[in-house]
């Protein structure tokens, strides 16, 4: 008989052994948090609660086991009504725009800006500094990163504002490159409104660079965010449209674009589209020799057009032939690539539960959720929560329980 495993792990994990003591405790709970002593809540319903058809609590109910728990009951295994929005769910959207607003006073510097000299060697060192931060992504993850991008960003702004001639395109183009960072940290911890406004900043500093390259690369940044928001048309025109004029684009930039685009086939259920793109793109790698400081995962990344090749397949719920190659991929990914190591392998994982192995799916989860909480990745969060989606048929076997245990962390972290 299927049951409640939800509630009845949250019980255990706060210490209530058996269903008479929870229905004490939450009883005792609520009367102390709503100051009423007709709260009660009887072993019998939280019986019914941890059986197969929990039911929805009232409002109130589901406070108090929100307070009691740390969950919301759709969290719980309860099953969510229509129209049921949680109470702290409210204050979500003033919460989003001062998010927002801090978002924009790092990328936008108020005007006027007292004219200084600018030394065209500011370029050479802000590029140096690009290229750690590059490496401190890959070590650190998104949150410790954004706030001195960021503020390198708001300086290099500045200095535009003064400099002249090719002083001032040379930042600009660094500028894009920096903005560019910045939105791909704001996407991988989460904050896909952070991510789209620093991705039209890079867009908008391409465009007044006049720098080809760039423009495309920004675009195909903005595809990026569409990879994420799940919509494979807007990735398709975005990156056809960078890649429209693909004479004028050094190779690594139309690399960039193809495998984009192959993500955005592999949403609209285009296998061969992805096979054929990415190859396209493969027999552009050995002609990269570009000195341009952005946009060089495909270089810096071991079997890059793998990594996109077995997370298009992945998409597309081809399970073996994905799994064999995170197999292969993994194999080459250097431990110090920490961020990007637990996101493949949390693919890998779901890969293996697509391919009807449970067992080996939870055994990869396990270092992956201890990598996700090192790193506080969303994009290694979504990813595991991929992996629970794909795990539902044994949700209620030993495997899946072991799964959820597994991913707690994770979840409380999140």
């Amino acid at each position: 008989m299927s049951r409640n495993d939800a509630l009845r792990a949250a019980r255990f994990r706060v210490g209530w052994r058996t269903i008479e003591q929870a229905a004490d405790r939450i009883t005792a709970h609520g009367q102390q948090l709503l100051g009423d002593r007709q709260f009660t809540v009887s072993a019998r319903t939280w019986r019914r609660w941890e059986g197969a058809r929990p039911g929805w609590p009232p409002e109130e109910t589901a406070l108090v086991l929100h307070d009691a728990l740390g969950r919301w009951p759709e969290d719980l295994g309860f099953t969510t009504p229509a129209g049921w929005i949680r109470p702290e769910h409210h204050e979500e959207d003033q919460v989003n725009r001062r998010a927002l607003g801090s978002v924009t006073a790092a990328a936008l510097v108020a005007a006027p800006v007292a004219p200084q000299h600018v030394d065209p060697a500011l370029i050479t060192y802000f590029q140096d500094q690009l290229e750690g931060h590059y490496r401190a992504d890959m070590l650190l993850g998104p949150h410790d990163l954004m706030g001195t991008v960021s503020a390198q960003y708001q300086l290099i702004d500045k200095l535009v504002r003064s400099a002249k001639g090719e002083t001032r395109r040379g930042l600009l183009r660094i500028g894009a490159a920096y903005s560019a960072l910045v939105g791909w940290l704001y996407q991988d911890a989460g904050d896909m409104q952070g991510a789209s406004f620093w991705r039209g900043i890079t867009q908008e500093i391409a465009m007044r660079s006049r720098d080809p390259h760039l423009v495309g690369y920004s675009l195909v940044n903005q595809a990026q965010v569409r990879t994420d928001l799940g919509d494979g048309g807007a990735v398709i025109d975005l990156c056809e449209a960078a890649l429209e004029d693909s004479r004028r684009l050094v190779p690594k930039v139309r690399i960039m674009a193809l495998q984009q685009q192959a993500h955005g086939a592999s949403l609209t259920g285009d296998r061969p589209a992805v096979d054929r793109l990415i190859d396209q793109a493969d027999g552009l790698l050995a002609r990269v020799d570009d000195d341009l400081p952005w946009g060089n995962a495909c270089r810096r990344t071991p079997g890059y057009l793998e990594v996109q090749r077995a997370t298009c397949y992945g998409r597309l719920g081809l399970g073996t032939e994905a799994g064999d190659l995170w197999g292969q991929v993994l194999a080459g990914v250097p431990g110090t690539a920490r961020r990007d190591r637990g996101v493949y392998m949390a693919r890998h994982a779901t890969a293996a539960a697509e391919a009807g192995e449970p067992d080996q799916a939870v055994e990869i989860a396990r270092t992956v959720a201890d990598i996700a909480v090192e790193t506080r990745s969303a994009r290694m969060r979504r990813e595991l929560c991929t992996l629970q989606r794909v795990m539902r048929p044994w949700q209620d076997a030993p495997v899946g329980r072991d799964l959820a245990e597994v991913l707690e962390p994770v979840i409380e972290g999140s």
